[in-house]
């Protein structure tokens, strides 16, 4: 018993001393936000045993500029189109082919600079706000193919539309289209050999990014491939919230309907997705894409939708959709809605919003009412009160779940995408957004916020007030754990 006992001890005194050097190692080598590094170091040292853990899962950092290193490493399939990018700005080309630019051109120049993100005059969009609209177009692309299907998605899932999507890939590869197909080894934890090889026996490529180690359990829940990209023949592609499962057409008990955005757009953006897709293959593959430059587009002609195709992650200098969102937050000068699924803003955003409403603009924000992750849903809720009191409006989407990530400024600029109005989605997933210049579709977006609200409940500051005691210990404790959810 006294040598059981003395285990023990050891065995407590090193994690002790693990826990010790964990915190220094987050202190001096990590760079960290400060608010993150005394939240870390908290749980490192009043829960030896359990912070040790939570570290080993959501906290690790340390090896995240060499991990991808490779990923950011571009080559040289896009430096022509930049260097014109470059060019047209130098000379204010990019004024004289519309003057309605000037309204935006500060926004286009921001994520040119900060993350290479070229812009295009030439697209067409259609927007999805079901999933069977957007799952029947999608597989109406995917049969029309005749060269190639790029596709990334986070959750793939081994269901109904899962099989039929598969499906749909596995016969265009057995037509000799190239098909590859990356999923997110997080995401897509529950995706089995089965269906998988059904593409694969095919001829198609199934790449995970950032697999698990052990099958159906991964410990690496940062850095996970957000995206939601479908490329086909560089003809058609499809960004947006929307995920591949049953779930996504409404088939979910626990959720019910589920409302998303999704964009189909034809033309020269398309080759930003494409090249997005090329780095991120080559990251999970580890091949090289030869011969690049043919699936690269050039742009026909102007005065159709203006777009940017703008990535980040935690490969990027910059946080360049958070910069994105934070630039139409500060100009917008009439109206600012904004859809999403999960509101944990950092300062810059949180202030953002504050000066927006005190200012007066007609700032309204929808989240949904039927949480996924609860502490996530609960922190969004304890970021509310304060900014009910600057004059920001707050909505809950009562229909059934709300994925949709959009954002809505004035009359002309939009976002449309995969990241949230979170930390995560800021500092940890890799995401990508269409950021999108134009009247009808910003309308049309607008138009769809305005419908919504219909199936909405407004929180007012009555209500907000009147919360039980329950529910504000339960606020109170995710909003501390808000910088690591």
């Amino acid at each position: 018993m006294e040598s059981l006992f003395s285990s023990y001890m050891f065995i407590f005194s090193n994690l002790i001393w693990i826990n010790i050097l964990l915190a220094l190692v987050l202190v001096f080598f990590e760079r960290r936000n400060p608010t993150s590094t005394w939240l870390w170091l908290m749980v490192l040292l009043f829960l030896p045993v359990i912070g040790f853990i939570l570290y080993l899962f959501v906290g690790q950092d340390m090896s995240k500029k060499k991990m991808f290193m490779s990923k950011a490493n571009e080559d040289d399939c896009f430096d022509i189109l930049l260097a014109d990018q470059e060019k047209n700005f130098s000379t204010r080309e990019f004024l004289k082919k519309n003057p309605e630019y000037k309204a935006y051109d500060d926004i286009v120049k921001l994520h040119l600079m900060g993350s290479n993100s070229v812009f295009t005059s030439d697209n067409e969009v259609d927007l999805y706000f079901s999933g069977e609209d957007k799952f029947k177009a999608l597989l109406e692309s995917i049969e029309k193919a005749e060269e190639y299907i790029h596709m990334e998605y986070y959750i793939f899932n081994d269901d109904n539309m899962g099989n039929i999507v598969m499906e749909a890939l596995a016969q265009k590869a057995r037509e000799g289209i190239e098909v590859k197909l990356l999923i997110d080894g997080m995401g897509s934890r529950r995706l089995g050999r089965r269906i998988t090889n059904v593409l694969r026996e095919a001829g198609g490529e199934v790449v995970f990014f950032f697999p698990p180690f052990i099958p159906v359990f991964n410990v690496r829940i940062n850095y996970r491939n957000h995206r939601k990209i479908c490329i086909v023949d560089g003809k058609e592609a499809y960004i947006g919230g929307f995920n591949v499962g049953d779930e996504y057409i409404g088939l979910s008990s626990k959720f019910g309907y589920w409302r998303d955005t999704h964009i189909r757009i034809k033309g020269s953006a398309i080759s930003s997705m494409q090249w997005q897709f090329f780095l991120d293959w080559r990251f999970a593959s580890g091949e090289e894409i030869n011969g690049c430059q043919s699936y690269i587009g050039t742009q026909e002609e102007d005065n159709k939708v203006g777009i940017q195709i703008v990535s980040s992650g935690p490969d990027s200098k910059w946080p360049s959709i958070k910069d994105g969102y934070l630039k139409m937050i500060n100009n917008a000068e009439k109206r600012l809605y904004i859809e999403t699924p999960y509101f944990i803003p950092d300062d810059s955003i949180f202030e953002a919003l504050r000066i927006a409403g005190l200012s007066g603009l007609d700032v309204r924000v929808m989240i949904p009412n039927k949480p996924d992750h609860p502490f996530v849903f609960w922190a969004s809720l304890s970021y509310i009160g304060e900014l009910l009191e600057a004059g920001v409006r707050f909505y809950t989407y009562e229909r059934g779940f709300l994925h949709s990530k959009v954002m809505i400024t004035d009359d002309s600029v939009s976002s449309v995408g995969t990241a949230n109005l979170d930390i995560r989605s800021f500092n940890l997933n890799f995401e990508v957004n269409a950021f999108i210049y134009d009247r009808d579709t910003n309308n049309k977006l607008a138009e769809r916020f305005v419908h919504d609200l219909e199936n909405c409940k407004e929180i007012t500051m009555e209500t907000y007030k009147n919360r039980s005691r329950t529910i504000k210990i339960k606020e109170s404790v995710s909003r501390l754990l808000s910088p690591i959810l």
